[in-house]
């Protein structure tokens, strides 16, 4: 009979994480994590291929960290959930936010909160060819305003300040996918 086993993909990504948190992504190491989980570096290779999985793991861990929002909410409601959810992740994880402007999602966790960006975008009317590219526009804004926050940023600035630029930047988002959606708003008249 086999050695039961230590440890799992999550336990592995999730010590890398709390590492991540610790003393920052550099410190993330198969290495480190080994000694984080009491287990020899090759005892990772069962559960993450090399160190590029295991930052891939990361941003799967990320992206998923709140639910996605339920079908049954608007397009709209589900995006702005989804643009707060990042911004809490870059909130509780600064050190390893940096990763999702560096790697694409490409674990399937991850790939499942982008495609359901795109179910999103579909709904709104967004044209299928447009989809990837509207969906790269938006994540870029969000994500851009997230990282930048929980880089310190905005240090200076009260939390109304930088609660009231991220609406100010959720309102840009709206207007570029009413845009893309061919959705004319009545115009405000100036004083």
């Amino acid at each position: 009979m086999g050695r039961p086993l230590q440890i799992d993909r999550i336990s592995v990504l999730e010590a890398g994480l709390r590492i991540a948190d610790e003393d920052g992504l550099q410190a993330v190491t198969m290495q480190g994590v080994a000694g984080a989980l009491c287990v020899t570096p090759m005892a990772l290779y069962r559960h993450v291929a090399n160190k590029a999985d295991l930052l891939d793991g990361l941003v799967e861990l990320l992206l998923t960290d709140v639910p996605l929002p339920p079908d049954t909410m608007a397009w709209r409601e589900r995006l702005e959930w989804m643009g707060e959810a990042v911004r809490g992740a870059a909130q509780r994880h600064p050190a390893v936010f940096a990763l999702l402007l560096q790697r694409p999602a490409a674990t399937a966790g991850a790939l499942g909160v982008r495609d359901a960006v795109y179910q999103a975008l579909r709904e709104a009317g967004v044209a299928e060819p447009e989809v990837a590219r509207t969906e790269r526009v938006i994540s870029t804004a969000i994500l851009g305003f997230a990282g930048s926050e929980a880089g310190g940023r905005f240090g200076s600035r009260s939390r109304q300040e930088v609660d009231a630029d991220f609406a100010a930047v959720e309102a840009m988002v709206s207007a570029y996918l009413d845009q893309v959606c061919g959705v004319s708003r009545p115009s405000v008249p100036s004083d």
